[in-house]
């Protein structure tokens, strides 16, 4: 059921805490990407190097399909699978799909960075979201949730299929890679039904 303009909220409404919607939103994002900047720096990595190993956790896309993912060209892409690869985090290999093309996966030592860098980064979301009570912080994921989703849609994107990935290398430290919002927000292609 659609809202007609008179049904929305007026700006006044949203505010809360002195911020309406939009500046509340920009000031929350510019939080967490500060806190996965600085969780990225200390394990002596960008925020683009931690995006590529969280893409690389559950799928083992080609260097096209990175490249979309990521939202970089396929140069900026294949530099940025150099160094990775250099520091042992990742590993390219024949296409399964294509002789031609290459695939990119996650090595052991990539998959545990990931997970060190996924339980800080839940740890710094977690000491964030404390001050709201437990129905708030369901909520704030719900909502949260249900805005991605539909935007991934908009884009071709879902957020809840892995694919590709099912030979990747798999360390002990699986079982700490439990979904969460934070790992589980990841672009993934939909298949047009």
């Amino acid at each position: 059921m659609k809202r007609d303009d008179a049904e929305r909220p007026r700006e006044a409404d949203l505010k809360i805490g002195g911020l309406g919607v939009v500046d509340a939103l920009a000031q929350l994002s510019f939080v967490v990407q500060g806190a996965l900047g600085e969780i990225a720096s200390e394990h002596d990595l960008s925020i683009v190097q931690t995006r590529l190993l969280g893409v690389l956790r559950d799928r083992a896309p080609g260097m096209n399909e990175l490249a979309r993912f990521l939202g970089l060209d396929k140069s900026s892409v294949t530099g940025l699978v150099d160094r990775a690869e250099r520091r042992g985090l990742v590993r390219r290999r024949p296409s399964s799909k294509d002789g031609r093309g290459t695939e990119v996966s996650i090595t052991a030592a990539g998959r545990k960075v990931a997970a060190r860098m996924a339980t800080e980064f839940g740890q710094r979301i977690a000491a964030l979201i404390d001050p709201l009570e437990v129905v708030e912080q369901e909520a704030l994921s719900e909502l949260a949730s249900r805005i991605l989703v539909v935007d991934a849609r908009k884009h071709g994107v879902d957020l809840m299929t892995a694919s590709g990935a099912e030979d990747t290398e798999r360390g002990e430290d699986d079982q700490a890679l439990q979904p969460t919002l934070s790992q589980s927000i990841r672009p993934r292609r939909i298949h047009p039904k």
